[in-house]
Parts: C-alpha cells; sequence; structure tokens
C-alpha cells in the first residue's frame, strides 16, 4: 500500500483572536447552527490546522479549525463546529456569499475571511488530500485501499475502494441543510459534518458496514476525513476516538430527492403507491443487511420498560410546552400503556442497528427507478450513544409513515387518501423484501407513531406554527379508541 502523504501543519495561537469577533456574528445565522436564539459569547479552539499557508504573496490561504461556542444558559462546554476558514486580501463578487468579514485584528488583520466551501481551490484540496490518503496536522484523509496499492479485495466493498479521480468541478449545494455539501463533477458528492460530536459517527459507520454487506441500497464511503482526539487538556468531553468531519461517497447522477418526487406526483394528481412499494422494499433491505453485519439484540420486559418510560417522559415534557396536547393525553399515553402491557404479558421485540431519522428526504431515487437511502447521522439533537444503540425496525417505519403524511398534508385541499394508499403500499413493500408486514404488530407501530407525532408537535409549535396542524391531525387519530 502506498503511505499517506504526512505533513505538519501549525497555525498562530492567536488565529481565534483574528476570527472571534466576526464568528460571533455569523456563525449564528448559518442553517446549521444548533444554538439559534443565544448569543455565542466566546470560542474555545479544539483544534486548528493550516491547509493551504498564508503568506504575503499566497493569494489564497485555508483553515480547517474545530472550535466550541460558548452560549450563556447552554449546560455543558459548548457545541463542537467544523469550519473551513478560506482567507484572502479581498473577495471576487462570486464569492460574496461566502463573506465572513474582514479581519481588522490578531495575525490575519487586513485579510478577508469567508467560508472556504463556496471556493473550488479548497474544495480541490479536500478532494486531493483524500485521493492520496494525506495526514496534515491532526486531519486524517482516508479511503478504502486501492488494489493495485496492495492493500488486497476488501470482501464486499465494491466499487468504494480504488482510485479517486483528481481534478473534478468541485459545486457546493447551496440548499438548506443541517450539514455542507459538495459536489465534485457529478461522481463524488463529500458531505462535511459542521456539528461535531467526539466518537464512532453513524453516518460513517453504517454505510461502510452496508458496504461491506455488499446492500445496494446505500452509496458506499469512498473516502472520509478524521481528526484525531486533541492532546491532554482539550477536555473531558473530547473522546479518545476523535472526530468524524466527512464522508465521500458516488453522487447519485439525476437522482430525485424523494420529498420533491412525492410532492411532484401530488400535485399532478399522480399515483405514488409503486414508488412508496418499491422504497418499502427498499427500506426492508438496508434493515436484513444491517442485521447481518451487526449484533442484534432481544427486547423483552426489563428492556422495553425504559423504552415506554421515555416516550411517557416525552410525551409530558410535550403537553407542557404545547397545551393543545393536554386533551390529547390520554389517549396517546394509552399507545405506550399497550406496548408495556404486552411486554408485560411475555412478548418480546428483535433490536438492530437501524437509519434513526428515516423520512422521505432522506432517500433517493435514481433514473433506472431505484431507491437508495441517505444520510445515517441520526437525530442530530440525540447524543451519539443513544443514536448508536440497536432498536426495533418499527422506528424507522414510524418515521416514514409520518412523512407520507407530512406530504398529503402539504398540498391544498389535503390528501389523507393519497397518505393511506401510500402507507399501505410502503408496509407491503417492506413485507415482500422482508417477509413481515409492520402491520401485524400494530401496537409497536402505533407507539413509534405516537412518539414521532408529540415530538413534531413540539417542533412545529416552536419552529413552524404553520404546520402545527400536520401533527396535530395525527394526534387526534393516534389518541382515539380502538
Amino acid at each position: 500500500m502506498s503511505e499517506a502523504a504526512t505533513r505538519s501543519a501549525t497555525t498562530s495561537p492567536d488565529l481565534l483572536t483574528s476570527l472571534d469577533p466576526l464568528l460571533r456574528e455569523w456563525l449564528p445565522r448559518q442553517r446549521w447552527f444548533a444554538g439559534k436564539g443565544r448569543p455565542v459569547t466566546g470560542f474555545a479552539l479544539v483544534a486548528a490546522t493550516e491547509l493551504l499557508p498564508v503568506t504575503v504573496t499566497a493569494p489564497l490561504g485555508l483553515y480547517h479549525l474545530l472550535v466550541r461556542a460558548h452560549q450563556p444558559a447552554l449546560q455543558g462546554p459548548g457545541d463542537c463546529y467544523q469550519l473551513l476558514i478560506g482567507v484572502r486580501e479581498a473577495l471576487p463578487p462570486r464569492l460574496a456569499p461566502a463573506l465572513i468579514g474582514h479581519v481588522d485584528r490578531g495575525p490575519l488583520t487586513g485579510r478577508t475571511v469567508y467560508d472556504a466551501l463556496y471556493d473550488a481551490r479548497p474544495a480541490d484540496v479536500l478532494l486531493e488530500a483524500m485521493r492520496t490518503r494525506a495526514r496534515i496536522g491532526a486531519l486524517r484523509f482516508d479511503r478504502e485501499p486501492d488494489p493495485a496499492d496492495g492493500g488486497g479485495d476488501k470482501a464486499g466493498a465494491g466499487d468504494a475502494g480504488g482510485r479517486i479521480r483528481a481534478g473534478l468541478v468541485a459545486r457546493v449545494v447551496t440548499a438548506e441543510q443541517s450539514n455542507s455539501s459538495i459536489v465534485y463533477g457529478d461522481t463524488y458528492i463529500l458531505k462535511l459534518l459542521r456539528r461535531v460530536i467526539p466518537g464512532v459517527n453513524p453516518d460513517l459507520e453504517l454505510p461502510l458496514a452496508l458496504a461491506r454487506e455488499g446492500c445496494p441500497r446505500v452509496p458506499a464511503p469512498v473516502a472520509w476525513i478524521h481528526a484525531d482526539a486533541p492532546e491532554a487538556g482539550g477536555g473531558a468531553e473530547d473522546s479518545a476516538e476523535g472526530y468524524v468531519l466527512g464522508v465521500l461517497q458516488p453522487f447519485v447522477r439525476g437522482a430525485s430527492d424523494g420529498w420533491e418526487l412525492a410532492l411532484r406526483e401530488l400535485a399532478k394528481g399522480e399515483d405514488f403507491s409503486e414508488e412508496a412499494r418499491a422504497l418499502g422494499r427498499a427500506t426492508a433491505e438496508v434493515h436484513l443487511a444491517l442485521a447481518r453485519a451487526l449484533p442484534t439484540v432481544t427486547l423483552g420486559h426489563a428492556q422495553l420498560r425504559p423504552l415506554v418510560d421515555g416516550m411517557t417522559e416525552r410525551l409530558e415534557a410535550a403537553v407542557q410546552a404545547v397545551p393543545a396536547l393536554h386533551p390529547y393525553a390520554p389517549g396517546l399515553r394509552s399507545a405506550y400503556e399497550a406496548l408495556a402491557d404486552l411486554a408485560a404479558e411475555g412478548q418480546t421485540w428483535t433490536a438492530q442497528r437501524i437509519h434513526g431519522d428515516l423520512h422521505l428526504g432522506q432517500c433517493l431515487r435514481s433514473p433506472s427507478g431505484e431507491w437508495s437511502l441517505i444520510d445515517f447521522e441520526g437525530e442530530p439533537s440525540k447524543p451519539l450513544a443513544e443514536r448508536r444503540l440497536p432498536q426495533p425496525v418499527a422506528r424507522d417505519i414510524a418515521g416514514m409513515l409520518r412523512s407520507f403524511d407530512y406530504a398529503a398534508h402539504s398540498l391544498r385541499p389535503h390528501h389523507p387518501g393519497w397518505a393511506a394508499v401510500c402507507r399501505a403500499a410502503y408496509c407491503a413493500g417492506y413485507s415482500e423484501a422482508s417477509g413481515r408486514d409492520p402491520r401485524t404488530d400494530p401496537v409497536l407501530l402505533r407507539a413509534y407513531e405516537t412518539d414521532k407525532a408529540v415530538y413534531e408537535v413540539v417542533y412545529e409549535a416552536r419552529h413552524r406554527p404553520d404546520w402545527l396542524p400536520v401533527p396535530m391531525s395525527a394526534v387526534r387519530r393516534l389518541a382515539a379508541p380502538g
């Protein structure tokens, strides 16, 4: 195997001094910033790596930063964010949307700094580092070995291994998302995690496991970016496992986002049941592959009790936050109690690794009609350890059923019949591939649908009040007796 390119990368200890006042203003405006509604009062530098040196003659500098944002009334050390900071004397007009600000203090005084993902040259630096498996300071750029390098043929890795093409034109994906993405020549897409957490990230862990299992329903990781754990003194919150920072995967040319596709078909009055059935089959294939690749566990009464208690606690908190839920609380609670009763009677369930945040927007349909599942990060608001726990597949299924409901209510007039047909077709497709229809375990499915709808009510009440009627309609249905 060829040796990875390795070089040290030092930065000025006063770098954050230059950036601090600008980042305080810029960071809270970003779609992926998790601490909305609270000002940033300061930063702590976790790691800084100079990818392109800033010199008198160089027109462009590039820093990779991991910074913790301090905010008032926020428990813990603060969220850690991945930033790629470009440095220029002045920005050309094409980079105006990426502007962070003009520096008036510290080692970058007199320079202009900006979000470097919008610039092709810094994006090229990242691809080349992955292609050469570089080590730059604390950053490690890795990929599946190329058999030509002597790395052997990794079982099941398929097209995930091999050489990465160089010289591909890069473009940033400008659609709003909770992370950032760069497309390289319609060949690869690099997902860069913005809010990063130390430890094993399922967004890399699960697609790698699925690729090695030979599952074609998930784009296989081609390469990934990792940051070593900070040296002693970085704080107890920093894990010895370091941080997963980004994953490069094949770009599905001409693919349709499942949510946008469903809305288009619904607006045209077209039947979506065959797509829903195919999506159910794809979901089942992913679940089966995950069950083969990673351990499964059996959930009995002792294991179900904490799960049900968690659902009940979330309901009680939601009722306090959104009073409109109060009349439905007894009916919703009964969904959880029915599950606890079955467990007390001796019924058991299998838990395994799942997607964790499945909905139409996490699915892509290729021009050939094949469905893929993407974004295995799970719910970013939940702790990493919780996202990696085995869970019943009903949780993923419930998320998709709720997504059909959202699509049906997104257009006026509403189309509840459309949602019902899609839900049935999805479950039928799942049964065709797995041999088990989710509807044959209605108590478990209702409990997870209820838990999801309660979460949606709180989210919409806080962030999108106009959408609150969508989950409330589900609450009324799920709370009804029988």
